[in-house]
């Protein structure tokens, strides 16, 4: 496919990573000389990712072992966080239920909010590979009482090694069943996970451009945040699938060696 861009510089860049700059264990090759290229001209750049099992610096860890990109944990804003940080502000002190793995609690704990078990103000469910009934069970009851009910992202399966597995959308579909309650949805293709990374990347909507593999997440969240956006076709997203896409992505590239930055 030739590549669609228009010519425009950008301040700042977020990123997504899985199907970006790296495809499960195997690195995409293409990301890392972008990256190096960002970094060499100063131009800021976050990684916005619907993951929120791993803490900031998992994910620079799993970035170095697979793909041999060095970030820093402020280069890393993930759903978890973003979710902590809509709870911080509109629920500051909560006490708070979680149905998460230990990096989204400790994000928890860290923002003031308190960890409970009984009399739950807000509940924040992400991803949990450890869930048991009892710990839904407490969720959905809470919620049911009028608890906030909080979902870190809205992916349904996730690819693995040995194909897909339930994600946390799967959960968030649980509760929304048993409690018969719509959650707040922080991640892409959502509007709060933006607001978040714009606030710490310190740029107007003009000045960024949301980068991903994927249209029904990341593109759509640049789209529905009205931001830039920018597929790369090394993912989820394929050629074929956009012929079927009337509201086409600002920028479409075969990979990110194709971006040009003056």
């Amino acid at each position: 496919m030739r590549r669609w861009m228009t010519i425009k510089t950008y301040k700042g860049f977020f990123i997504d990573l899985d199907g970006t700059v790296y495809a499960g264990t195997n690195p995409i090759p293409t990301a890392k000389k972008f990256i190096s290229e960002l970094d060499a001209r100063g131009i800021p750049y976050l990684y916005v990712t619907n993951n929120a099992t791993k803490s900031q610096e998992d994910v620079v860890a799993h970035l170095k072992a697979v793909s041999g990109i060095d970030a820093a944990p402020e280069h890393v804003y993930t759903s978890g966080m973003a979710a902590v940080d809509f709870a911080k502000k509109n629920y500051p002190g909560a006490r708070t239920f979680v149905v998460g793995e230990p990096a989204l609690q400790r994000q928890v704990e860290a923002a003031g909010l308190l960890l409970v078990e009984k009399d739950i103000e807000v509940v924040i469910q992400g991803m949990d590979r450890f869930v048991t009934y009892d710990k839904l069970a407490t969720a959905s009851t809470a919620i049911r009482n009028g608890a906030a009910f909080i979902a870190t992202n809205p992916d349904v399966n996730l690819p693995t090694e040995n194909g897909m597995m339930p994600g946390a959308g799967s959960l968030t579909a649980f509760l929304k069943i048993s409690t018969q309650r719509e959650p707040l949805i922080i991640g892409k293709p959502f509007g709060y996970i933006m607001d978040g990374a714009l606030e710490r990347i310190g740029l107007t909507k003009e000045e960024v451009v949301m980068v991903g593999d994927n249209y029904n997440t990341d593109i759509l969240a640049g789209m529905n945040y009205g931001v830039d956006t920018l597929l790369a076709l090394t993912g989820v997203t394929t050629v074929e699938d956009l012929e079927e896409i009337t509201n086409k992505p600002t920028h479409i590239l075969n990979d990110l060696s194709e971006w040009r930055f003056e």
